[in-house]
Order: C-alpha cells, then structure tokens, then sequence
C-alpha cells in the first residue's frame, strides 16, 4: 500500500517476470521486469511489494521565467546525423509516455521545451526534465547513474540557458539602446553552396518582385520582413525544419518579446538594432542575397553597385528610422549627410569621433621656419551619393582619414614650403581660398562636396615670434610718434583756439564796431548813389522839360509870328505902310514894362529930398506886405 502525494507520481518497477526487456528499451509495457509505463496517480495504492517496489517522485513543475528541456529515454533510435527528436501534436506535454512511443516518438533531446508553468505528472523513467535548479527524473544509463545527483552543467547547459529568452532594450550608461536576437540553430540540413545564412525560402520572392516594376525601397521591406511567423519564432523547431531551416546563422532576428527556445538546438545573440537618425543615412553591404548585378555603369570602376537583394553595395541607402538588419549578413556605414566639421586641432568635434585622429598640421616655410596651423574643413555627403562614397573609400573615417587628411595636410605643406613666413601670415585669407578650391577638386572626385575651409589659429615659431615683435614695436613707436606729432599740432590748434576765445569778446566788439562802420560807409554810398542819381533824373527831367518848352515855346513863337506876318499883311493892305508902322508902336508901347510915368513923383516943397526918400520907403514896406 503506497500513500501518493498531491503533486507526486508512483513510479512502479517489477522486481521478476517471465518476459524480458527489449535491450534498447527500459521501460516495459507489456509486463516485463523493469520500470512499468503506468504511472500511480494521486492518493492510497496497492500493489504487491513482493512482485513490484513502489517510488515517489514528484511532478514536473517549470517555474514562471523558465523552461523545461525534456529528453526522452526511450522511443526508437535517432536518425544518423540527427541531434534531436522529432516532435508531434500527439505527444502533448509528454504527460503519456504510451502515446509517445506508439506514435514514432524518439530518444533524445526532445525539439519540444516545457513552457513556464508547466506542471505534469511526466513517466520518471520515460524522460528526463531539466530545468533551471532541478533536473527531474530516474536516469537510466549507467554513466549518467555514476555522476548522480544531475545537474544541468552535467548535460552541457549554463543556468541561464534554462530562462525564457528575452529580447528587450538594453540600459548602458544611463542610454537605452535597442536590441534583435540573432539566432543560430544547431540542427538542419546543410546551408547551400556559398550562403553563410538561412532564409526561409531563399531569395527567391526577390526574384520574381525583380520581374516586375518592384522600387528598391520595396525590395528592402521585402528583405526586412521577417519569416518567423512560419516557426513562431524557432519556438515551433519542428516546424522550422518541415519549412526549410537550415543549420547555422539566420537570416530573420527576433525583435521585442519572450521566446521560448530550446537550447540544445540554437543560441541567441542580443545586437544593438540599426538606428539610423536625422541627417544619416546607412549604407549597405550585403553577403548575402542573389549574385551581384553590377548597376553602376562603366564610368564607375570602384566596385559593384547592385539593387537590394543582391551581393555588394545596395544603390539605395536606409533613411531615418530603426531596422531590424542582422549585422552578420548585412554591415551598414553610416554616413553623415549633414554639414560635417573636421578639425585639424587638438580638440575634437563634440557630434562626432572622426577627426579624433587629426591633429595640427606641422609645415615648414621657405626660410626654415615651423608653423603649426588649426584649420577646419566643412564637408557634405549628398545621401543619393553615398553609396558611391562608400564603394570608393570604404566607410567615413577612411574618407576622412585616408583621403582628407593626406589631401588637406600635404596641400598646406606645399603651399607654405613655397612661401615665405611673412608671406604667409599676410596671404593667409588668399592661402585659405585657394584651399578651398584645391579640397572642392579633390573631393569632387569622390562625390563629396567642400562647404568651407578654415583656417583658424596658426602657432608662430618662437624665433619669427620675436622678430614679428620687435617689428611691431617699432611700428607701434612709430605709431606712437605720429600721435604724439599729431597732439602737440592738436595742442597749437587748441591754444589757438583758446586764445580766440578768450579775445572774443574784443572780437566782438571791434566785429560790431567793422559792422557798423561798415553799414555808415554803405549808408553814405547809398545816400550818395541815391542823391547822384537824382541829380540826374532832375537833370535828365529838366533838360526834358527844357527841351518841350522850348519846342512848344518855338511853335507858338512861330505860329505868333505866323499870325502876325499874315495880320501885319492884312492891317498894311487896310491902312498902308506908313499906318501900319504907327499902330506897331503904339502896340509895343502897350504892352512893354518900360516906364513912361514915374511911379514915385516928388513935386517941389519945403522938404525937398526928404519927402522923396518918404515916398519911396511907404512904396517898398507896402510891397512887402504883399508878398
């Protein structure tokens, strides 16, 4: 009687029968001696301890995080070259050892694994469960008997193997990075002639998009998508060989999520994902894919450019975003498509690590002298170009490394070795034009162009340092010379000035004094204009008046006389000459002012002269009265 726990099984062994075990099969079924297949379940069990030994062993349980790898122990033999059993629906979680053997199952390591949780009541004999901390199970074989108790580094297996695999970011110095699973499977058939990587089904969808007007932008999704639905992600290895798989490295990665994957048959490597940011581009060389088709042309003799999906450089580059590129079938160059800085300097650019190795460049002048020069070179890689770019010079830092810096270096040796020391600190804007036309050239022939060079600090040797000193002290002597020339000029004007301005007053003064004699004399001159031309007008009008009174003067006296010749021809023809003469006297008389009365007449008396000179001084007061 066998008191069976809960989560317990009782294993039964037959101690004597009159059937014997297969050699090959320590399980019996059929009433052999030996372990039987029927397990005791749960609870009180008889069974007769003289014919039959009772053992209890616990059940199968795979803790949360973990997985059961189960091997079986009985069931036929594998195929030659096989490494693990085949697996079907009808063997479940291996909880009936009868169904497994009766439909095909196989010993050894099973393709199947115990997910976490997994709690069955699994033949202790049939098969063994390896789990992270507990290997379950009666080991049949006399080795495995020798190195009891059982643990999995006994079977090849670390701990961690044993734990659910996780595709997940990765957290390294306070940066998240994402990550893919790259997956390489330990059983299939062989990988055909010249792939170094399994792809369900080849490349053959490639194919026949090519046939039609597929862009290279969908081949790339083609490529990128993954077949793992097939295999639910190399959980179902059954199904991943029925599909094709084959051994080694895979084509597809596993991306974000818990697998569970049998360790006995793959491994799983975490890479960081291809991330290609703004202002990137990544270029890709693939090994593997259709052979390459050379798309370049003639003209470009610096290797194969071919479309996505073939061997060699693809022509379309990966934009901004994150892709799920398995870096051992396919290496990405990033390249830089923004404006990128490259010192020759001791500090190095903060966006990037390509000029970490430039350094100053150390040239020579014609006189001997050393000159260490910091310059910066600006470039751009146009994205539709960098295939080409990368085809010709490998990656960015042979670009920079390789290309520019002998470019850039020997250019500026040349130039200063052919220049005088003081020619070129005084050329040096002229110098660093002509670089820039010199590194557009080079570049030009790699499809990269120039935006700028620079040359930003040059160290001066010690000894040009102490004669470019002492020139410029004595120009600034010099300098100083002048100035002192030019205030001490400065100071006369000054003093001068001052002594104006401290006379300004009298200045003043005699100015108003000037004024004002000034205006007299022009006021006198006015005056003297004005009365001189008035003078002249009153001239000028009496001689006019003159001139018309005289001539109407003349006329009348003309036409008087007219008159009278015509009236004196008139009164001789009336009265005769003789009468006409009288009556001309006696008109003369008439009208003369000659006096024939005196107007004063003194008539004699006693006062004799004295009322004469009466007379005439009544006369002369009355006619001054008058006027």
């Amino acid at each position: 009687m066998s008191n069976i726990g809960p989560t317990e099984a009782g294993l039964v062994m037959r101690r004597f029968s009159f059937k014997r075990l297969s050699e090959d099969n320590p399980v019996a079924f059929s009433g052999e001696a030996g372990y039987q297949s029927e397990l005791l379940m749960p609870g009180w069990r008889f069974k007769l301890w003289i014919v039959y030994k009772v053992t209890r062993h616990p059940w199968v349980q795979v803790p949360a995080g973990e997985i059961g790898v189960v091997i079986a122990q009985v069931g036929k033999p594998l195929p030659v070259g096989a490494k693990s059993a085949i697996y079907k629906d009808a063997f479940g979680n291996f909880g009936n050892l009868d169904d497994f053997v009766n439909n095909g199952g196989q010993k050894g390591v099973q393709r199947h694994v115990l997910s976490p949780g997994t709690l069955a009541p699994i033949h202790p004999a049939g098969f063994l469960v390896i789990t992270r901390k507990v290997v379950y199970g009666v080991p049949v074989a006399p080795e495995m008997q020798r190195i009891m108790p059982l643990t999995p580094d006994k079977f090849g297996l670390k701990p961690d193997q044993l734990n659910v695999v996780r595709i997940e970011p990765l957290m390294h110095d306070d940066q998240i990075t994402d990550t893919i699973g790259i997956v390489t499977t330990y059983e299939g058939d062989p990988l055909p002639s010249g792939d170094i990587a399994s792809r369900i089904g080849g490349f053959s969808d490639i194919t026949a998009l090519e046939s039609t007007d597929t862009s290279d932008p969908e081949l790339m999704e083609t490529i990128l998508a993954s077949k793992n639905d097939i295999h639910n992600n190399y959980q179902n290895f059954q199904a991943f060989l029925d599909s094709g798989g084959k051994i080694g490295l895979q084509h597809d990665p596993l991306l974000y999520g818990a697998y569970n994957l049998n360790p006995f048959l793959m491994s799983t490597e975490m890479v960081p994902m291809l991330v290609v940011e703004q202002g990137q581009v990544a270029v890709v060389k693939s090994y593997v894919g259709l052979p390459s088709v050379d798309i370049s042309g003639d003209a470009f003799k610096f290797g194969s450019i071919v479309r996505p999906g073939h061997r060699g450089i693809w022509r379309e580059p990966m934009r901004t975003g994150k892709y799920p590129l398995n870096p051992y079938c396919y290496k990405p160059e990033i390249v830089t498509t923004s404006i990128l800085n490259l010192n020759w300097a001791e500090a190095t650019s903060a966006a990037h690590t390509l000029d970490k190795n430039l350094q100053s460049i150390v040239a020579k002048s014609k006189e001997g002298f050393i000159f260490k020069i910091d310059l910066q070179v600006q470039i751009h890689i146009p994205d539709s170009q960098a295939p080409k770019v990368i085809s010709m010079v490998g990656s960015e830092s042979n670009l920079v490394n390789e290309v520019l810096q002998a470019a850039v270096g020997n250019h500026f040796r040349d130039t200063l070795q052919a220049l005088s020391a003081v020619s070129f600190i005084e050329t040096r804007n002229a110098i660093q034009v002509q670089a820039t036309q010199y590194i557009e050239e080079k570049l030009h022939e790699y499809n990269v162009e120039t935006r700028g060079v620079y040359i930003q600090d040059v160290e001066l040797p010690k000894d040009l340092v102490v004669v470019l000193t002492q020139r410029e002290i004595a120009n600034q002597e010099i300098e100083t010379y002048k100035k002192q020339q030019a205030a001490q000029t400065q100071r006369v004007d000054t003093e001068k000035a001052k002594g104006t301005a401290d006379m300004q007053a009298e200045l003043a003064k005699a100015q108003v004094g000037v004024d004002i004699e000034t205006n007299r004399a022009r006021q006198v001159t006015i005056q003297a204009d004005a009365a001189k031309y008035k003078k002249t007008a009153e001239g000028d009008g009496e001689s006019y008046y003159i001139e018309k009174t005289g001539t109407a003067k003349g006329a009348e006296i003309r036409a008087v006389g007219i008159a009278r010749a015509e009236a004196a021809e008139q009164l001789k023809n009336a009265v005769g000459q003789s009468g006409t003469t009288l009556v001309n006297a006696i008109d003369a008389l008439m009208k003369g002012d000659k006096k024939i009365v005196p107007e004063t007449m003194v008539i004699g008396g006693n006062l004799g002269s004295i009322d004469g000179l009466a007379a005439s001084l009544i006369k002369f007061l009355g006619s001054k009265e008058l006027k």
